[in-house]
């Protein structure tokens, strides 16, 4: 049977159902970056910023299907009126093109060793096939065979991404296990077919470990760290995240106290699904450009990313600013290089500042005054998502026992 969004029907899902949680040591697990938006000369590669935006677009479409197959209601933030595939000349990649922050993890009885990029704007865990022939070549392909314990549950899965193309398999449970803590019976993606994105020279990682809630689980199950907390595996329903040029980390079970100083903005989740919050405002050289929005906070998309309406409102604050929609493509605005903006975000009524080494994406052309700024619009959602361009600048708490996040100061 292959999941499709054609009938509704709600499930259940054991957000943190099963035993209580233990008190069993935290792990951390170190992440690993490669950049690939601008050349050794600072230059923006524009395609890539295009593709980037355009699969940022497709996830969130995703997230939402997945949130109306799974709760039988339309998600608040869908303003979409016709559900599309994006199009264009350019060939579009996936989620993940960009900065990837990826780690290892270890799948089946007798254990194998894959990489994963760990995002917050999915759900899912899937890796390449022994029997994949398309896009899978390089990779460490899962057989699930060759484990003792996976059990074919014989529901497929099929996932678009903005080029048009999809990765598609059959959902397995297995045990799967990251730094020592290990879920038994988790829902593994068996992919038949990759996506052009996913090609080892696109993306380097294996597979994707999605870490929201099963809200927006295209599998319908829970995500790995929601089954470590049915299972009584962690010392509490909380992951902590630092994504940084050096030291990045995701710390499994709490927060790690020696990557930051002070206490935490601590903001509700809602709805749950995405993890999704009020942002207070988007702020431009100290003042307040919009205001009351809403944020999803997502590991797995650089930029970030808001409704065209309110993006170019906040360009419109920073002087200098232009519509880069002929240049660099629909969404981008550049900024005079010699003049970066000062620019933050305000969650829980605390500013947030966002560095001028991650706003600043590089020269629009080698040569050019003006460079790409990393916000950027899309359309088809009245959220914001909050993607590495702002995390790379703050700790991150997501958690789940108490549907919140909280931002601290790195130290």
């Amino acid at each position: 049977m292959r999941l499709a969004f054609v009938s509704c029907i709600c499930l259940s899902l054991a957000l943190v159902s099963g035993s209580p949680v233990s008190q069993n040591n935290a792990v951390k697990i170190p992440l690993h970056k490669r950049s690939v938006l601008a050349d050794a000369n600072g230059v923006v590669n524009i395609a890539r910023l295009r593709n980037h935006l355009a699969a940022v677009q497709s996830k969130v479409q995703r997230g939402f299907q997945a949130f109306e197959q799974n709760t039988c209601s339309k998600h608040p933030s869908d303003t979409s009126v016709v559900r599309k595939r994006a199009t264009g000349a350019d060939r579009l990649t996936d989620d993940d093109d960009g900065d990837l922050w990826q780690g290892s993890i270890s799948v089946g009885v007798p254990t194998k060793t894959f990489t994963v990029d760990f995002d917050t704007g999915s759900s899912d865990l899937f890796l390449p096939g022994t029997n994949c022939r398309v896009n899978c070549a390089g990779h460490t392909l899962y057989n699930p065979s060759r484990s003792s314990v996976a059990v074919n549950t014989e529901a497929g899965y099929s996932l678009a991404f903005g080029d048009g193309s999809t990765v598609e398999g059959t959902v397995f449970t297995d045990t799967v296990t990251v730094a020592g803590l290990t879920a038994t019976g988790q829902a593994v993606g068996d992919s038949s077919q990759y996506s052009a994105g996913f090609s080892i020279s696109e993306f380097p990682p294996d597979g994707l470990l999605g870490m929201a809630f099963p809200e927006i689980s295209v599998f319908g199950k829970n995500p790995f760290f929601q089954t470590l907390i049915a299972q009584g595996k962690v010392t509490a329903s909380e992951f902590g995240v630092k994504l940084a040029p050096s030291g990045s980390e995701l710390f499994l079970g709490g927060v790690d106290t020696s990557l930051f100083t002070g206490s935490f903005a601590e903001i509700p989740v809602s709805p749950v699904g995405f993890w999704q919050i009020p942002l207070d405002a988007v702020n431009a050289n100290g003042k307040a450009a919009v205001t009351g929005l809403t944020a999803i906070v997502d590991t797995g998309t650089t930029l970030i990313v808001g409704d065209p309406t309110t993006v170019a409102n906040f360009y419109a604050a920073v002087p200098g600013a232009e519509d880069a929609s002929n240049t660099a493509g629909p969404g981008f605005f550049t900024f005079p290089c010699a003049s970066v903006p000062t620019v933050s975000l305000t969650f829980g009524g605390t500013a947030f500042s966002v560095s001028s080494e991650t706003f600043n994406l590089g020269q629009l052309s080698e040569g050019s005054s003006q460079c790409v700024g990393g916000i950027a619009a899309t359309n088809g959602v009245d959220f914001w998502v909050a993607g590495d361009v702002f995390l790379q600048n703050v700790y991150t708490s997501f958690d789940v026992g108490n549907t919140r996040v909280g931002f601290a100061t790195l130290k």
